[in-house]
């Protein structure tokens, strides 16, 4: 019965929950529309929306968008396939409850899990091996005050701000991933894995990251993988005796197909790497560390704010005047106010002209050198000059501080 109940339960979730079964579009996955990506979950949001309301007295609204996996919808989503999975375990149980065993069947489900959590090591593993999950705090960040940060951003600008130790991270990850593709290394697959996504469980738990679900059921995939190989683990890493060789039984009866299957495993693995490469990639050049810098990319200090040709004194309780302009890659513009307030302002530069919506302005640009930006035109509604100078950012102690093999004292300023 637990075999049945793990059976129904791991298909019904890597099939439906869509960034599963989206890795292995591979390259072909930059062809799909948007909608198609996820289309499991959007099939699916209706019932979702309709348990919600009546079962559990909640909105379960579906939000795509959101960048969450631990949405109130999703926390449904899991409830009804474990309701779904107890149900056909029943009826599976008492319809078959003669068989002794599903051995076939077993090496059919650990082939499928395999291939699911090494997708998924691999879609992970490049992200942060091709450093575009995390990357190094934006420069509005460098503004704001740290207790202003939620633990998950912490988080993020933590290991974003070591991009060596989120290649590691990932290469760690890449490897469990490459090595659960393969029958032969699928054991050490499944343990570099299991190690790698239980500290991911931890950090999502103690840092709030909306990725537990995912997580935690990617542990559990792992431990299924080993389960076959835990005596063998124990008598060598805990009583010091010989390992067995434990034989999974072959999927199929003929040696010929066992090797093609084998063969396509492998040729599998490599199609999802390369198509995890290749997101990661993208992601890095569109808005990673490797996105092309706006013109004005930088940290604009404003020195002097001229509002009707009277000049603005900066007085922290101005609720006019700037302190600082941010220009950030992929068009991120940030307004800091005199009181320290960091306000998103949706932004476009064209034509030697600075548009804003909010506040309303159109100023025309002039840069009398690298360093020195004026801004004159309309603001609100009232003729407007900004003059601002580049502040160095890179002289920021978390930038310019870097390695060092000697320190006399420790440095936690």
């Amino acid at each position: 019965m637990a075999f049945r109940f793990a059976f129904i339960y791991t298909a019904l979730f890597c099939l439906t929950f869509a960034q599963i079964t989206f890795m292995f579009f591979g390259l072909l996955g930059n062809l799909l529309p948007e909608n198609m990506i996820v289309w499991q979950m959007n099939a699916l949001a209706p019932v979702m929306e309709w348990f919600g309301r009546n079962i559990f007295g909640v909105e379960a609204v579906l939000d795509l968008d959101s960048g969450s996996g631990d949405q109130t919808a999703i926390w449904v989503y899991l409830f009804l396939i474990a309701v779904v999975a107890v149900v056909a375990t029943a009826l599976w149980s008492a319809l078959d409850r003669q068989r002794p065993e599903y051995i076939r069947l077993w090496s059919w489900t650990v082939l499928f899990l395999r291939l699911a959590l090494g997708g998924q090591m691999l879609f992970y593993g490049f992200a942060k091996l091709i450093p575009s999950q995390m990357g190094q705090p934006p420069l509005a960040t460098l503004l704001e005050p740290y207790g202003d940060f939620s633990p998950a951003s912490v988080l993020w600008m933590q290991v974003g701000s070591s991009p060596v130790y989120e290649i590691l991270l990932g290469s760690v990850e890449v490897l469990g991933g490459l090595l659960l593709f393969w029958s032969r290394t699928a054991t050490l697959g499944a343990i570099v894995s299991f190690v790698a996504m239980v500290q991911v469980f931890i950090l999502n738990m103690t840092f709030d990251v909306p990725v537990k679900i995912l997580s935690f059921h990617l542990v559990v995939f792992s431990l299924i993988l080993l389960a076959p190989q835990m005596r063998n683990l124990l008598d060598l890493f805990v009583f010091g005796r010989s390992a067995n060789p434990v034989n999974p039984p072959a999927l199929f009866t003929q040696d010929k197909l066992n090797r093609w299957a084998a063969g396509i495993q492998v040729v599998l693995g490599i199609w999802v790497a390369i198509g995890a490469a290749q997101i990661s990639w993208t992601a890095y050049h569109e808005y990673g560390g490797g996105a092309p810098k706006p013109e004005l990319y930088g940290i604009w200090s404003v020195q002097d704010f001229r509002a009707d040709g009277r000049s603005v004194p900066p007085l922290t309780t101005d609720e006019i005047r700037w302190q600082r302009l941010v220009f950030d890659t992929g068009g991120a513009t940030t307004l800091q106010m005199m009181n320290g307030a960091l306000v998103p302002i949706p932004a476009e530069i064209a034509d030697g002209t600075l548009r804003l919506q909010q506040p309303a302005a159109v100023l025309d640009i002039d840069r009398p050198d690298d360093d020195t930006l004026v801004l004159s035109g309309d603001l609100d509604g009232t003729p407007t000059t900004i003059v601002a100078h580049r502040m160095d950012h890179d002289a920021m102690t978390l930038r310019s501080r870097g390695f060092n093999w000697v320190q006399d004292e420790p440095y936690f300023r």
